[in-house]
């Protein structure tokens, strides 16, 4: 069999990475002729999805150019990239496709896979998608079947993704060190620490805790008596740190419902505000829904939006007991909300950025996001990568995973996992066992 691998691609691959229809040097792609209709349903609407297929189309336009789509034409680094009208109805001598509907597209696409696996015997045929139900579907049809891997974190990263947070073991000497001189050296704990990560680190009789800033452990940020709230535990304090650090520009912060992510972001966001710090507060997020969509939503963009925003909301106020710094910062265009695919082309300065429910975000979507921060500005990405409802993405291919595992390294980043929720005794045992 030859080296040369033709991949199938669905329409899920190519909206969710534009650059995907060449991101396989050394074979061949097939883009289904069903495809090329689901994409020219996409290309009127906003954000990534209409631009991705705008940028699909004028791509293969560019190609006629070169050659012609129904024999393949060759692009860079010895790919060869084809349009494949026909299809198969016959799995092998014993199975059809009569028990399928093949006036569905994704059905088509399965036929089209099929042909190019029947009629090309040298080669490996893949079909990539980001829809889980047609991979087993190609399982039951014995075509072989793939997610698309290149924004995937592997499982070894994963399983050790980065927490923000080490414990060490070390002496009391050192520990008493630590309060006397407010400072230790990193090679002191570890010298593998990564700027921003936090250190708990005991001996048999006294523990401390500190961030490594500059390859010193120092003591965490204190915060201001006037702040309205206290850290319930020693996360939630790595978390206040973090988000009132004036260097961190970047902050990603994970844990499961009742953590307190949200709260203690809204309280750190008004105060900067308050302080003058940062002058606006925008709050994004995906409009993907949990459950059953509730449909088409009447009004202006803010009208749109405001259902979305329960969370925030409820936030403001547990914080301050009511919602009138939430009005009058909307009224006095002090707090933004906008939906993430309304992002593009903007720039913002002087803004704390808060991004909720990141988890439901692509790294695209993120990535457009990150890339606008200005001046003065600090985002805040918020989620639980337990806690996935966008259809095409898993804790492994989120853009809030592959946020954290990307950026950790950066002295302009941190990051935190709440572990401990403090909404209720009732929330944080359902969070636990259900």
């Amino acid at each position: 069999m030859s080296n040369r691998k033709i991949f199938v691609l669905d329409t899920s691959v190519l909206l969710y990475d534009k650059q995907s229809i060449s991101s396989f040097p050394g074979n061949d792609v097939v883009i289904p002729i069903v495809v090329l209709d689901e994409l020219d349903r996409f290309k009127e609407k906003p954000g990534m999805l209409g631009e991705n297929a705008r940028y699909i189309n004028r791509f293969l336009d560019d190609l006629r150019e070169k050659g012609k789509l129904s024999e393949g034409v060759g692009v860079d680094r010895d790919q060869v990239i084809s349009v494949c009208t026909k299809s198969s109805s016959k799995v092998s001598d014993y199975t059809d496709l009569d028990h399928l509907e093949l006036d569905k597209n994704d059905n088509k696409i399965l036929a089209t896979a099929l042909y190019i696996k029947n009629t090309n015997e040298e080669n490996e045929v893949i079909l990539v998608t980001k829809d889980i139900n047609l991979r087993v579907k190609c399982d039951a049809l014995n075509i072989k079947a793939e997610d698309y891997y290149k924004d995937h974190i592997n499982q070894n990263d994963f399983e050790n993704m980065f927490s923000g947070v080490r414990t060490f073991e070390t002496t009391k000497d050192k520990i008493d060190e630590f309060y006397q001189t407010k400072v230790l050296m990193k090679r002191d704990i570890s010298d593998d620490l990564l700027e921003n990560e936090f250190v708990i680190a005991k001996s048999e009789s006294s523990s401390m805790i500190g961030i490594n800033k500059s390859g010193f452990i120092r003591p965490l940020m204190s915060v201001d008596e006037s702040f309205p709230i206290e850290a319930k535990n020693k996360e939630q304090k790595f978390c206040l740190h973090l988000l009132n650090d004036k260097d961190i520009e970047l902050v990603t912060i994970t844990g499961k419902a009742g953590t307190g992510k949200t709260f203690l972001t809204i309280v750190s966001a008004v105060e900067s505000v308050m302080k003058k710090d940062k002058k606006r507060i925008v709050v994004t997020r995906t409009m993907q829904a949990v459950g059953k969509d509730i449909g088409f939503l009447p009004g202006d963009v803010n009208e749109k939006v405001e259902p979305w925003m329960g969370s925030i909301k409820d936030n403001f106020r547990s914080a301050y007991g009511s919602l009138m710094y939430y009005e009058t910062m909307i009224q006095k265009g002090t707090i933004e909300i906008t939906p993430i695919s309304l992002i593009r082309g903007r720039t913002f300065n002087d803004t704390y950025i808060i991004v909720d429910e990141a988890q439901n975000s692509s790294i695209h979507e993120l990535k457009t996001l990150i890339t606008r921060v200005g001046e003065n500005s600090k985002i805040i990405l918020l989620g639980d990568i337990d806690q996935i409802d966008t259809p095409y993405l898993d804790a492994k291919s989120s853009g809030l995973s592959i946020v954290i595992d990307k950026l950790s390294a950066l002295k302009e980043t941190g990051h935190v996992h709440l572990e401990k929720g403090e909404r209720s005794n009732l929330a944080t045992k359902a969070s636990r066992l259900l």
